[in-house]
């Protein structure tokens, strides 16, 4: 069954004005806030359209929610008509009556209606919307642009335009597949950084306020207590952290590989830049002015830990954002192991690597340099000549050095588009593709941006020289975190289907995969991992390396 209406309301306090849509006049339901959690009770009006934005099955979500089902956490949230309050499927608070319950698709949706996260079940820890969870890829680029951009991508016309699509239809775009608007979905991210951080971290608020990317911190007070119906101040004492520095839960959907990432970026770790020593993922960082050192380590729980130490608080959600695109945190591993795993050849080693996931990376510009390094080479080879050119031209460090060999970042492309690299080891044809990227970097930053889809990013790469297909689509599929990127040429990749192919061939493996879409580059990750202890030829072409 699906829902006959959409709750598209706002948050009023009681000396504000409801503002009716135009048209019929439509059914108004107010309640008192009396919830579990202790808040302030005040008045909520929410708003009932007939006119539903998105397609829920009501029954279907109120079942997942009586049997607290970890599997649908994230894909809805169940706004409480009674408590003025929106929680996750898994909330351990009692289940509310079903005619108090609206669903929405996304925590934006629910913000937007005029309810408030749960402070019991926190929404701000939730899994986030898997990227093939029924948006289309224009909203999923749209989406990963605010969140590693903010206020910057929520200029809608700018934004449309970058896209490639015009500003209503964008509208319509977002209204259909997320239920909220990009400035609503900016500001939920925003409120739940900042409510994170005051739960789990022991930053002092106005630094939370900083690094939540609030204009200044009498905006923030207004707009947490307007949320949560309690000051900041109040929300911590009611939490009482104990991390004494910043840390960031980054959640994800269970299984999650993992080993498998951290034995993928062991073997591809650039000296001096990153690092993988005990179940730990360590790398220099910087953005937007700030640097330091970030460490990322599995948990007990369904979400990766990430400790980060810099030395000016700027640009958290974009930190945030960046880790989870490395991680690829918002994929969700039921519904690709069950597409992938109907080919034989792939379904036993899917059996062995539950969670499978694509790694990304934190800077695009420098994947794609380390894909260009690995061209011919072996793994280790490559990741010397990254380590070699880090070490050349990157910038020290300004914060205190790491214990594990973290001491410089990896340089940029104005940098790398007028040094000289014939120092450093590289063949001419290697060095010149480098700075060709570099320069076609800084004269268009956006060469990179995942605003483009797969073809066109393909396409534009190839006509740089040095760049044939294999290192485009890799790139696509690491730095662009495109989920249908397939080197078809890759040596690794035909040596792991020589059982399942009888003469293996490029365009033969090209034929196969047409199979695994829309999710070959996890197809591609999977036979990778397979074979990873296989010896390759020094001049082996394969983005195994």
């Amino acid at each position: 069954m699906q829902s006959s209406a959409t709750e598209t309301g706002q948050r009023v306090h009681s000396r504000e004005e409801v503002r009716r849509p135009k048209g019929p006049k439509q059914p108004l339901r107010t309640s008192p806030i009396v919830s579990e959690n202790g808040e302030t009770s005040r008045v909520v009006q929410v708003l009932l359209s007939p006119h539903s934005a998105m397609d829920l099955d009501r029954e279907a979500c109120y079942r997942a929610v009586k049997a607290r089902d970890r599997r649908f956490d994230g894909r809805f949230f169940t706004g409480v008509v009674s408590t003025g309050v929106f929680c996750r499927s898994i909330c351990p608070a009692r289940t509310p009556r079903f005619e108090n319950c609206v669903f929405f698709p996304t925590a934006a949706a629910a913000y937007s209606a005029g309810f408030r996260p749960c402070l019991r079940c926190r929404p701000e820890i939730s899994p986030g919307v898997p990227t093939w969870s029924g948006t289309v890829a224009t909203v999923n680029r749209a989406l990963r642009l605010i969140a590693e951009e903010e206020s910057e991508a929520v200029d809608l016309e700018a934004l449309a335009s970058r896209l490639g699509v015009g500003s209503r239809h964008l509208r319509r775009l977002f209204q259909k597949h997320v239920g909220a608007s990009p400035v609503a979905v900016l500001q939920v991210q925003r409120i739940f950084l900042a409510k994170q951080l005051i739960t789990d971290s022991g930053l002092p608020l106005s630094q939370v306020a900083l690094g939540a990317g609030f204009g200044s911190v009498r905006r923030f007070n207004a707009v947490m207590r307007g949320t949560f119906g309690r000051p900041p101040r109040d929300l911590r004492r009611a939490a009482r952290p104990t991390a004494s520095g910043l840390t960031l839960r980054l959640p994800y959907r269970l299984p999650y590989d993992w080993a498998g990432i951290l034995a993928f970026l062991r073997r591809r770790a650039i000296p001096g830049v990153e690092s993988v020593d005990d179940e730990v993922y360590r790398r220099t960082i910087s953005l937007e002015g700030a640097q330091g050192i970030v460490e990322v380590r599995a948990t007990g729980e369904a979400f990766l830990l990430a400790t980060i130490t810099v030395d000016r608080l700027s640009a958290l959600a974009a930190f945030a954002a960046r880790l989870r695109h490395l991680f690829d945190l918002d994929a969700d591993p039921e519904p690709i192991a069950a597409h992938l795993g109907r080919d034989h050849a792939l379904a036993h080693r899917l059996s062995a690597r539950p969670g499978l996931r694509v790694p990304g990376a934190w800077d695009a510009f420098e994947l794609a340099v380390r894909a260009i390094l690995g061209q011919q080479v072996s793994v280790a080879a490559a990741s010397t000549l990254a380590g070699r050119l880090a070490a050349a031209f990157g910038e020290p460090l300004s914060t205190p050095k790491s214990d594990h060999g973290l001491r410089v970042l990896f340089p940029g492309p104005k940098t790398l588009a007028n040094a000289d690299l014939s120092n450093i080891g590289l063949p001419h044809a290697r060095a010149a593709a480098i700075s060709s990227l570099a320069s076609a970097m800084t004269n268009d930053p956006a060469l990179l941006r995942t605003t483009n889809g797969l073809e066109p990013t393909v396409a534009r790469l190839v006509t740089l020289p040095g760049i044939g297909r294999w290192t485009a689509e890799y790139i696509a599929m690491r730095a662009l975190g495109e989920p249908d990127a397939f080197p078809a040429n890759d040596l690794g990749l035909l040596r792991a289907m020589r059982r399942h192919l009888a003469r293996p061939s490029p365009a033969l493996l090209l034929r196969r995969a047409e199979r695994w879409r829309p999710w070959r580059a996890y197809a591609a990750m999977l036979l990778w991992l397979d074979g990873a202890g296989v010896n390759t030829t020094p001049r082996a072409r394969s983005a195994s390396r």
